[in-house]
């Protein structure tokens, strides 16, 4: 299949940036990665992933997470699965 459409999007700068940095490291185009996307959308019949206002307590988290407050911090995976009883 050809690819002939054309797709025009307006994003924020920054997303775009760190978005591309993190495509890069995955090997992944942005063309590609949208190519993806949609691919799962046809699958899915729908966003691949939830979306959903997050209740109080995932907002508290993240709230604790970006201000540094009660991580645990591991040193690899084994330690992560020791420290999560798995």
């Amino acid at each position: 299949m050809s690819k002939t459409s054309m797709i025009r999007a307006r994003t924020n700068p920054d997303l775009k940036s760190e978005v591309e940095t993190i495509l890069t490291e995955l090997g992944l185009t942005t063309s590609e990665a949208i190519n993806i996307f949609f691919s799962q959308v046809r699958l899915y019949k729908g966003l691949p992933f939830d979306v959903r206002i997050p209740n109080k307590a995932t907002l508290e988290t993240f709230k604790k997470t970006d201000e540094g407050k009660e991580l645990v911090k591991c040193k690899n995976a084994g330690d992560m699965f020791r420290k999560l009883g798995i």
